[in-house]
C-alpha cells in the first residue's frame, strides 16, 4: 500500500521548532495545532460539527475507552472512528498507553506534581486500586465499568488502533511517572522499544491484510521520563527503527515530567528525530507549555483541559482563567471574552453561564466548552500565523504577560 501521509515544513522557527504541513487521506493539518480529545469519539457536550466550526482540523479518540465501550468491531463495521461521530477531518487515537499509567499507578497527568522523596517503584495514588499490572510481554488489566479482566500487548493495541482507523495511531508504551526509579525508568525504556519493534511488525502485517484501506501512520513513542541520556537514547533509537522496511511515519512525546523542565526536555527528543516526520506532543495545553513545546519542536498537541476544565466552570480569558460561578459574575452581562468570536461569546454573558452552573444545567457544560475549546483552538492558530510572519517572539511576550500577568523569558 502507497502511504498517504506525509509532512511539509513551511518555515523555521529555532533549532527545532517550525510550522509545517502533515498530509493524510483525511485532509491536511496545518501546524502547529491543537487537537481536542474525543475519548469515546466525542468532545463531551460538544456535537462533532461545531468542534469544525471551531476551527479544529483533528480530534483525538481513546484507544482504551472505545475498546471497552462500544468495542472496535463496532467502530470498524461503522467506517472508522471518523465516520462512527461523523466527523470528516483527520483522526488520531492514542496507544492505551497512559490508560495503563493511571489505572496502574492512579495518577492523572500533573506536570508541577512535587516528588521529592517519592522515589518508589510500587507507588499508588491515595485511594486507589491498581487495576493494571505490567510486564514484559503487555498489560492485564481490569476494567473500570464492570471489573472484567483483559491483557493488551503490542499487537493488541496495533489490531485495535486499526479497527479504529484513524489516521495516526501510536505505538503501544508504558508510560511511568516520575516518582519510579532510575532503574524503572531504564528498564521502561528498553520495555518500549522491544514494543515499538513488535508494533512495527504488526503494523506493516495489518496494513498488508487490510489492503484497501486508507493509509494508518503509526508515530512512535519516546519516554524517558527527565534524564537526557534516555530521552535522546530513546529518541535516536526510534528515529532508527526500521522493521522489514517499516519505519515510524512520526513520533509522540510522552511520560511525565515536570513544568519547568518541559520545554528543555521537548528540546533533547527533538535534536535526536528527523526533520521531515512530524512530533506530537502528548497531553499538553496550558498556555504557556504550548509555546514552550513549539519553540522546541512540537508540531501537534492534544490535551483534555479545555473540555474538563469547562466542564467546571473554570473558563479561559486574554488576563488569565477564572471561575464563572463567582458572585461577581451574577449580573455580569458581558461576554466571557469581548474578543472571542465563538458561539458562546456571541450569544451570551458570564451572568447567564454563572446561572446555568449554579442550576446544574447541562446546557453549562456544552457553552462553556465550545469557549474553551476556540481559546485554545485560536491561541494555536496565532502562533502559527506568528510563526509564519516573522513575529513570533513579540506574539508570545504579548500573549503570556496578558495571560499570567508578567513578562515572559525569551526563546
Amino acid at each position: 500500500m502507497t502511504s498517504s501521509f506525509s509532512f511539509t515544513k513551511t518555515a523555521q522557527l529555532s533549532k527545532n521548532g517550525r510550522a509545517g504541513v502533515i498530509h493524510t487521506p483525511h485532509g491536511d493539518i496545518q501546524t502547529p495545532a491543537f487537537t481536542p480529545v474525543a475519548t469515546q469519539a466525542s468532545v463531551k457536550g460538544v456535537l462533532p460539527e461545531t468542534m469544525g466550526e471551531l476551527g479544529a482540523q483533528a480530534l483525538l479518540a481513546n484507544a482504551y475507552h472505545l475498546y471497552l465501550q462500544p468495542g472496535p468491531e463496532i467502530v470498524d463495521e461503522a467506517g472508522g472512528v471518523g465516520k462512527f461521530m461523523n466527523w470528516p477531518g483527520p483522526t488520531f487515537t492514542d496507544s492505551g498507553g497512559f490508560q495503563v499509567l493511571s489505572q496502574g499507578a492512579g495518577f492523572k497527568k500533573v506536570l508541577a506534581m512535587d516528588v521529592t522523596g517519592l522515589e518508589s517503584d510500587d507507588v499508588i495514588a491515595a485511594g486507589k486500586q491498581r487495576l493494571a499490572h505490567i510486564d514484559d510481554d503487555g498489560v492485564n488489566f481490569t476494567s473500570y465499568l464492570n471489573g472484567s479482566k483483559h491483557r493488551w500487548t503490542a499487537e493488541t493495541s496495533m489490531q485495535i488502533q486499526h479497527q479504529l482507523g484513524a489516521d495516526i495511531m501510536f505505538a503501544f508504551d508504558e508510560c511511568t511517572t516520575l516518582m519510579n526509579t532510575r532503574p524503572y525508568q531504564e528498564a521502561s525504556v528498553e520495555r518500549t522499544h522491544a514494543w515499538a519493534i513488535r508494533c512495527l511488525r504488526e503494523h506493516k502485517r495489518l496494513t498488508e491484510e487490510r489492503d484497501g484501506k486508507p493509509y494508518q501512520a503509526l508515530f512512535g513513542v519516546v519516554q524517558g521520563a527527565q534524564y537526557e541520556d534516555l530521552r535522546r537514547a530513546a529518541a535516536k533509537g526510534l528515529a532508527e527503527l526500521d522493521v522489514d522496511g517499516q519505519m515510524f511515519d512520526g513520533f509522540g512525546l510522552g511520560g511525565a515530567l515536570e513544568k519547568q523542565k518541559l520545554g528543555e526536555i521537548v528540546g533533547w527528543i527533538c535534536d535526536e528525530l528527523p526533520d521531515d516526520k512530524p512530533r506530537h506532543l502528548l497531553g499538553i495545553s496550558e498556555p504557556d507549555d504550548v509555546f514552550w513545546g513549539v519553540e522546541n519542536g512540537a508540531d501537534t498537541f492534544d490535551c483534555v483541559k479545555p473540555s474538563r476544565e469547562g466542564r467546571n466552570a473554570a473558563l479561559y480569558s486574554p488576563t488569565g482563567r477564572f471561575n464563572v460561578t463567582n458572585a461577581k459574575n451574577r449580573r455580569a452581562f458581558e461576554p466571557i471574552d469581548e474578543t472571542c468570536d465563538c458561539y458562546t461569546c456571541t450569544h451570551y454573558t458570564k451572568a447567564y453561564l454563572h446561572h446555568l452552573f449554579k442550576a446544574k444545567e447541562l446546557l453549562a457544560y456544552t457553552l462553556a466548552t465550545i469557549h474553551n475549546e476556540r481559546f485554545i483552538l485560536r491561541m494555536v492558530d496565532n502562533i502559527r500565523a506568528s510563526i509564519l510572519e516573522g513575529n513570533y517572539q513579540e506574539f508570545k511576550e504579548d500573549f503570556l504577560g496578558r495571560y499570567y500577568g508578567k513578562p515572559v523569558e525569551g526563546i
